[in-house]
């Protein structure tokens, strides 16, 4: 599951050259989508060659026996500790995984006790920043980008550096993103990109026999579903990120990677791509393909949620990240939901000048705080294991891992698929409210949220980028 965490004040001058590295580099540069497996004398599907490039981390060996520290001997000390554990997966299955970690590394490391505090994912958002005024947890989500430099700042975050460094290469470059100025302050457990999720059934029934490729294509079978009697698209617009997430893709679509960066360093979309990308955003809202009230309606919270709307078959498909397939089972009762569940590439623009195999995603991670950091950091070694990412998949709590020796359990045939996508996908955008500040993250979230609500046009859409760097 992820998130779009806030951010406080505005990063400058290296920081932000920082943060647009990190975008182009995460993901697309991961080495979980190339790396060998953990079987001995086996290999996964082998790199792109749009990813030759990119470093694949070496085959894992087995989860650490918690026979000593990160960097040796006894955890803190040998002194007993306790380490609150803040994360987002207030349900099950990842509810239930997540106390197995904890329980299991304590049984590992008997002086070190994991007391877990689940929350959900928009709650924990502003619990983070709230904390990390006072006294924060000790290990807590993180999402990287340009909220963990702002958090560093706070001094609140351990450098964990010296204990990773002879494993953080296991889960490819993408850990980049969790790093600042070349110091660890978090590890990444999976990796996301977005996408659209369907109901093959509902698809069926309305006679679309492919999923759409283009943006014409989209537009068409939003007609088919809708003379079958079916809501097109489900949107969690009560959350606003969701909306986001359209008019970013169509950016993608329309500009070049380059434009993309250099425009969200100089914080002004001027160039005329991001209109048209309003434009292509204005023809799909006019299609009027969401559910009714959507612009109430919550991305993740019970069964009326965007997300519950899919699970339960009242909409055919929902624009989310791989975490959907994580989101979705505990919101219907369908024991065979997953095998509904179909996923495809947010469909190109024709004349669009995007960069080929660009695409919109992030990852989610921990922090930890200064209290026993080397205890953290071996947990999170643990955490990111092969054996234990194998069994978090396996219990559907996470989907893309963060190790590619663990890519071997991924046995569901949409996330194959998006393994596959992700094989293919040259430069992953950071969302782009994790990427800018919070203040001009919140004014793009609202400005495409106010859009899809009928207010604006796609020239004020791509100002108020600008206009909310100038506050």
């Amino acid at each position: 599951m992820t998130s779009r965490t806030k951010r406080t004040t505005v990063l400058r001058g290296a920081r932000s050259r920082q943060l647009a590295a990190i975008s182009v580099v995460a993901i697309a540069a991961l080495g979980l989508a190339a790396c060998s497996s953990g079987k001995s004398g086996s290999s996964n599907t082998p790199a792109p060659s749009s990813a030759s490039n990119n470093t694949a981390p070496p085959a894992t060996q087995a989860a650490p026996s918690g026979s000593a520290s990160a960097a040796g001997g006894q955890l803190n000390g040998g002194k007993d500790v306790t380490l609150t554990w803040w994360h987002n997966a207030n349900t099950d299955p990842g509810k239930s995984a997540f106390q197995k970690v904890a329980d299991d590394f304590h049984a590992a490391h008997s002086n070190v006790t994991i007391e877990v505090h689940p929350f959900q994912n928009e709650d924990i958002k502003t619990k983070i920043p709230i904390a990390l005024q006072g006294t924060p947890p000790d290990i807590f989500q993180q999402w990287g980008g340009g909220a963990l430099a702002q958090q560093v700042q706070s001094g609140k975050l351990a450098d964990i550096t010296q204990y990773t460094q002879s494993w953080i290469g296991d889960l490819g470059k993408g850990a980049a993103g969790w790093a600042v100025d070349s110091k660890q302050y978090g590890v990444p457990y999976d990796y996301h990109v977005v996408g659209f999720w369907y109901r093959t059934d509902l698809f069926q029934k309305a006679g679309i026999s492919d999923p759409p490729a283009t943006l014409d294509d989209l537009l068409s079978d939003i007609q088919k579903l809708k003379a079958a009697g079916i809501s097109p698209i489900a949107l969690g617009g009560k959350d606003k990120w969701p909306d986001a997430f359209y008019w970013e893709n169509f950016i993608l679509k329309e500009c070049p990677q380059d434009t993309v960066v250099s425009s969200l360093d100089a914080k002004k979309f001027t160039d005329p791509c991001f209109v048209k990308a309003g434009e292509d955003l204005k023809k799909l809202v006019d299609a009027k393909p969401f559910n009714p009230g959507f612009l109430s309606t919550s991305a993740q919270q019970g069964a009326g949620s965007s997300a519950g709307l899919v699970a339960n078959g009242k909409a055919a498909m929902e624009l989310q990240g791989d975490w959907e397939m994580a989101v979705i089972p505990p919101l219907t009762q369908d024991k065979e939901i997953a095998s509904k569940m179909g996923f495809f590439p947010f469909p190109s623009v024709n004349g669009g000048q995007g960069t080929p195999g660009a695409a919109l995603g992030g990852g989610d991670g921990f922090s930890c705080s200064t209290k026993a950091p080397d205890a953290c950091a071996a947990f999170l070694q643990y955490l990111t294991s092969v054996p234990v990412e194998t069994e978090l998949i396996k219990a559907t709590a996470i989907t893309i891992p963060s190790n590619g020796g663990a890519t071997d359990a991924i046995s569901d045939p949409s996330l194959k698929k998006v393994l596959s996508y992700l094989q293919g996908v040259t430069y992953n955008q950071l969302y782009f409210d994790q990427y800018m500040t919070s203040a001009i993250g919140n004014a793009i979230n609202d400005a495409v949220s106010n859009f899809m609500a009928g207010q604006g046009t796609p020239q004020s859409l791509a100002d108020s980028v600008a206009k909310a760097a100038a506050q």
